[in-house]
């Protein structure tokens, strides 16, 4: 029986940041595709919009309806796992830590992530969610197969071999296209990752950043603004054996000093901005060089408990040095005091049409402030930069481009909105975000 929910408290929704909010007119826990049609059917027949929720960590309003929420907490079975393939089937609410260890009792793994494994499978996937990569992408590029409740109700399956520009289109959909009710994992054999993590000055980063990139699997640096420092981070495969940080290292390094002791800062130089530098250059010394090996998604994932507000974009690859250089110039010109390193990743070209780094090599800049914190001049000034040289705003986060900025970056989006008009023409699944990224 179809689980629905109606009382003030269960239709009220907000994200992981509390940036975003909204109040449904009711709450429906489906089990089962069946029960997405049900409920999508049902809807239409009220003349309510449809959306699903996942775990809020999207910093933009793509999960918010005063229609109908689709809470997916239920629907989160396996339904198969074919190791011959190497193909997972599972269904769209199953968070992704639950994955990666479903996996690893197979032998298997995604062969990239990003750096945050609370995520449902389907939000994680429907805003291009990506790790860092020289030669394994995004999320996206990780799919074989998609289920899909569309607006007439009827359930479709796509692939690249079934309904392909459907495929192409709808692994990250944002929900605009229907309701992912299933995803099939293209993985692989599970692995070893061996991660070193390095302080560099900002100067040699720089000057090494395309030899780190090229000779590493996996490379990222933060830079800690007002200061000279950066933490490099390179994974790469190795055969073992398994040396993982000892539990009291980890629990120092990645649950005191990078949450407890960083929400601790920020909370301070919340009431006291001027310390920020120098709080900023204590950060960028205290995190030293470490080195261990360890499972694929135990190296890839960390914790994240201080809550912030985030905005990211993805540069063509060859501007990235000098996108860099004039970012570093703005907080020269500017009054910013910002806690929060900056966040530099990469990754290949990817074919899914909406996917940030489609059809080209790209770099990500990520940025961001403690939640409680104001943002909107520093994310407008880091946006007007990004938007100057070409930039694709990460779906997931925070930006204010819309379907007229967003069309001249992306070559298949008027391919995108027409699948949209075709394949729901009452916007069953628009919200103001949808509306505004792609247009009524």
């Amino acid at each position: 029986m179809l689980t629905v929910k109606s009382s003030a408290n269960v239709r009220l929704w907000r994200n992981w940041a509390g940036n975003q909010q909204a109040s449904a007119q009711r709450v429906v826990t489906p089990r089962s595709a069946d029960e997405v049609v049900s409920a999508v059917r049902q809807a239409a027949e009220d003349g309510l919009t449809v959306r699903m929720t996942g775990t809020g960590h999207s910093f933009t309003g793509a999960a918010l309806t005063d229609g109908v929420r689709l809470a997916p907490g239920r629907l989160t079975g396996v339904r198969s796992i074919d190791t011959a393939t190497r193909q997972v089937t599972v269904e769209a609410g199953l968070p992704l830590h639950r994955l990666n260890a479903l996996l690893d009792e197979h032998g298997l793994a995604l062969a990239n992530m990003g750096d945050i494994q609370e995520q449902t499978v389907s939000g994680a996937l429907q805003t291009a969610t990506h790790g860092t990569g020289r030669d394994a992408a995004g999320l996206v590029s990780q799919v074989a197969g998609l289920e899909l409740v569309l607006a007439d109700g009827s359930v479709v399956s796509c692939s690249r071999d079934e309904r392909p520009e459907l495929f192409d289109a709808a692994r990250a959909g944002l929900g605009a296209l229907g309701v992912v009710t299933a995803v099939t994992w293209q993985t692989v054999p599970a692995f070893l990752l061996r991660a070193q993590e390095e302080p560099m000055r900002w100067d040699e980063v720089l000057s090494r950043l395309d030899e780190m990139a090229a000779e590493n699997e996996h490379f990222e640096f933060y830079w800690f603004p007002h200061t000279e420092g950066c933490l490099t981070k390179r994974n790469n495969r190795v055969d073992g054996p398994a040396a993982p940080l000892p539990a009291f290292k980890h629990w120092l390094d990645d649950r005191f000093l990078s949450n407890t002791v960083f929400d601790g800062i920020n909370r301070l130089s919340r009431r006291m901005p001027a310390l920020v530098p120098t709080v900023n250059g204590v950060c960028a010394k205290a995190l030293g060089a470490r080195t261990y090996t360890d499972t694929s998604y135990k190296v890839f994932t960390s914790p994240r408990t201080v809550r912030f507000k985030e905005q990211e974009y993805a540069v063509p690859r060859e501007q990235l040095i000098p996108t860099l250089n004039e970012l570093r110039a703005l907080f020269a010109r500017k009054d910013w005091l910002i806690s929060f390193p900056i966040e530099v990743r990469l990754l290949p070209p990817e074919d899914t049409w909406l996917s940030m780094a489609h059809g080209r090599d790209s770099a990500f800049i990520a940025i961001h402030v403690y939640n409680r914190n104001p943002h909107e001049e520093y994310f407008g000034g880091v946006e007007e930069l990004m938007t100057a040289v070409g930039g694709r705003p990460h779906w997931g986060k925070m930006h204010t481009r819309d379907a007229s900025y967003l069309e001249s970056v992306y070559p298949r989006f008027e391919d995108f909105t027409a699948l949209r008009d075709e394949l729901d023409p009452d916007r069953r699944f628009a919200n103001a975000y949808t509306t505004r990224v792609f247009g009524k």
